[in-house]
């Protein structure tokens, strides 16, 4: 989309072997649907930062801003493309 670069690359982090294992079958689950290899990598999770206030729940704060960023990068049209009916809107 829109937003490049390292601090917007995705990640999912666990905290125990448990989580590892729930997340090893969601990514597994994710490119059988996809029909491709997802390279989102599963990492231990460090010390958490949480963003600045303005920046949580920001989709809800600012929707007319959200909806619009959404649209201009494509957002919408590429998780439809990937995952059809089951792409997320929200």
């Amino acid at each position: 989309f829109c937003d490049r670069g390292a601090s917007y690359r995705t990640a999912i982090f666990v905290s125990n072997t448990a989580e590892k294992a729930l997340a090893e079958k969601a990514k597994a689950e994710a490119q059988a649907a996809l029909g491709k290899k997802i390279v989102t990598p599963i990492l231990n999770a460090g010390t958490f930062w949480p963003a600045e206030d303005y920046h949580q729940d920001y989709y809800l704060k600012n929707p007319a801003n959200y909806a619009q960023y959404r649209n201009k990068c494509g957002r919408d049209a590429r998780l439809k493309q990937l995952w059809g009916d089951e792409a997320s809107t929200h």
